[in-house]
């Protein structure tokens, strides 16, 4: 019979992961201690950590940024030493979160490709390059088919997906001299579901997934991580809060951003293009 190996218990395991990630340098976060994960199962240094595709994130940029899940996302970022641009329309609303977590706030309307190069500039200049970028941005037109403005179903695809293009273009200039860094898509039920008065929100969505999936296939195997992720629920907010009766029934906006990082801390060999995140309620 074979002799079964003995493992050290969970908390002897974490222990010694945090004394590895203490020979790094510096406070044994969580970004330490994967770090520490990688050098332990694979015998690397952290240089040939970094080489190795599985570099620590310095630098984030979330295209629009508002309250909710990219408020979760950029309190998450600066609890792991992550400096933080955040991209909208209006920045006035960014202010208390700017104050709160350190980030720096840039105005940019994400379907113009002029701005969008501008910002990338700016962010560079001002901060540095991101390692990690997320577009966040999306717009509806809701009604009837036959009662849609044509001009309102033009400006949500152009925000649900064409900016999407255009800032994903401008992070994978810059990302793939390095072989590094990662873009995150914000996706929703409307990904893979077309819901009735409700076709230019899904026509959008719909098209930023297709865009994911492309940019996956191509950019992957030079070192970028892209991801795209579908938020399948309502997500909970201060305005919208689920019934008493049904507890954990929508999305906890800090738990959706906890899965983001996840997916960011994912060893190359295991990489994952697409990830769906549900309430235990929801039906699918």
């Amino acid at each position: 019979m074979r002799a079964q190996r003995s493992n050290p218990a969970p908390k002897q395991r974490t222990g010694l992961l945090r004394r590895f990630a203490q020979t790094l340098g510096g406070a044994p976060g969580k970004r330490r201690v994967a770090a520490a994960y990688r050098s332990h199962r694979y015998g690397l240094s952290p240089n040939e950590d970094r080489a190795h595709g599985d570099a620590e994130i310095q630098d984030a940029l979330i295209v629009g940024a508002g309250e909710g899940l990219s408020a979760s996302l950029t309190r998450l970022f600066a609890r792991e030493g992550i400096r933080i641009a955040l991209a909208a329309r209006q920045t006035a609303k960014l202010g208390a979160l700017c104050s709160e977590t350190g980030a720096r706030a840039f105005t940019c309307n994400a379907t113009d490709a002029d701005e969008v190069e501008r910002l990338f500039g700016l962010v560079e200049r001002e901060i540095s390059s991101p390692d990690v970028v997320v577009y966040n941005a999306s717009a509806r037109a809701r009604g009837p088919l036959v009662d849609l403005v044509p001009a309102e179903v033009a400006q949500a695809i152009s925000v649900g997906a064409f900016g999407g293009f255009l800032v994903a273009q401008q992070a994978a200039k810059r990302m793939l001299p390095n072989k590094h860094g990662a873009i995150l898509f914000t996706g929703a039920s409307a990904s893979i579901k077309g819901y009735p008065q409700s076709a230019p929100f899904a026509m959008g969505k719909f098209a930023l997934r297709g865009l994911a999936q492309s940019m996956a296939r191509e950019l992957a195997p030079q070192g970028i991580h892209v991801a795209h992720f579908v938020i399948d629920g309502g997500i909970r907010s201060t305005a919208r809060v689920e019934p008493t009766d049904r507890p954990d029934s929508m999305l906890d906006p800090d738990a959706i951003a906890l899965s983001y990082w996840n997916v960011l801390q994912q060893p190359r060999s295991a990489w994952t293009w697409e990830l769906e995140v549900r309430p235990w309620l929801e039906k699918f």
